[in-house]
């Protein structure tokens, strides 16, 4: 009977054995289905954040450019407008050597309303004068002239210039000196 007992013992040991054996390796096996269910979770939630944040930068990255756009939308029109701006600007200085009063007075009104109208739109002109120091960024020099007191400074503006914002669109012509 010990023998025996003892030869069943064995086997339900052996059994016992096998099954906690089969039980860790389904636990093993669910813990590696966990892991990689955790895996895969985080693998999508990075994807997600990534996509999200280039979504992010791809509207903040439009709107710029559409607000850009918007402010320099009427630059041609506006670059177009400025000889006719500069031809009153002569006419006036011509007109204004004659005595006729009126024509003076009514070509004055002309250029009043086309230079408010194109600052309505957005138009400045660049500030320049003679005897400021010269400066590449905000102005072109057509030429230099042979002036000791007035080296690297304005010595004539022969062209206005002008912005839309904060880019110059025309820059000022000026003479400098030498």
């Amino acid at each position: 009977m010990t023998t025996e007992n003892t030869e069943i013992d064995q086997e339900l040991e052996e059994l016992t054995l096998e099954d906690n054996a089969n039980e860790e390796q389904i636990i093993v096996e669910e813990l590696s289905v966990e892991e990689q269910l955790t895996q895969d979770l985080a693998k999508e939630k990075d994807k997600y954040l990534r996509l999200f944040a280039e979504f992010e930068n791809y509207k903040r990255r439009t709107t710029k450019e559409r607000i850009e756009l918007f402010k320099t939308a009427n630059q041609e029109v506006l670059l177009a407008m400025l000889p006719v701006l500069d031809d009153f600007d002569r006419a006036l200085v011509e007109i204004n050597k004659s005595d006729d009063e009126l024509l003076t007075k009514g070509v004055e009104l002309i250029h009043e309303k086309l230079k408010s109208t194109l600052i309505s739109k957005g138009l400045e002109q660049v500030e320049v004068k003679a005897g400021d120091v010269f400066d590449a960024d905000f102005a072109e020099a057509i030429t230099q002239i042979p002036a000791p007191k007035m080296k690297g400074k304005i010595v004539d503006v022969l062209e206005k210039g002008y912005k839309l914002g904060d880019k110059i669109i025309r820059f000022p012509k000026v003479v400098i000196g030498q």
